[in-house]
């Protein structure tokens, strides 16, 4: 680490803290030459998640964009503010899991539509019929019938 004041690398540290829960580490160093203490704060840096589009480009991961389309699906649902949020950051955090750096979009699409399916069916249906572009009202139907076939077998399963 340069000094600041006279641009020395020999800094000694002085005293280390963990500050946000271990993720930040804040250190006092003393200059080996002149003497001056200064701060200085290390952190993680995440390996940056790439998205393989359809089209065969590449474009950067992100998280607001996904929580922008499940926010715009759960639109006027009864669900609880920050829903959208937190599911992005669940579907965020189980891509970085995986320790890929390169997700293929339809991928995030299929997180996106299980998280949705979680939390609101009506939600559910909204995006899937624009992610999985449905031809018609058959395949709409189709796919309302699978969620009332799985939430009957959910049903006779507990009585």
């Amino acid at each position: 680490m340069r000094c600041p004041q006279c641009g020395e690398r020999e800094t000694r540290v002085v005293d280390s803290r963990d500050l946000d829960d271990a993720a930040t580490i804040r250190r006092r160093r003393e200059c080996g030459a002149c003497g001056v203490r200064f701060t200085t704060y290390e952190r993680v840096e995440a390996a940056r998640l790439i998205v393989l589009k359809r089209d065969g480009t590449r474009q950067e991961f992100d998280r607001d964009k996904l929580a922008v389309g499940l926010r715009k699906a759960l639109t006027r649902r009864p669900v609880a503010d920050g829903v959208a949020e937190q599911a992005a950051d669940e579907i965020e955090a189980e891509f970085r899991a995986t320790g890929l750096t390169e997700i293929p979009s339809p991928r995030i699409g299929a997180a996106a539509m299980a998280k949705l399916r979680e939390i609101d069916q009506i939600a559910y249906i909204r995006f899937a019929s624009v992610y999985q572009s449905f031809e018609d009202l058959e395949d709409l139907k189709r796919e309302v019938d699978t969620l009332y076939a799985e939430r009957g077998a959910v049903d006779g399963a507990g009585t």
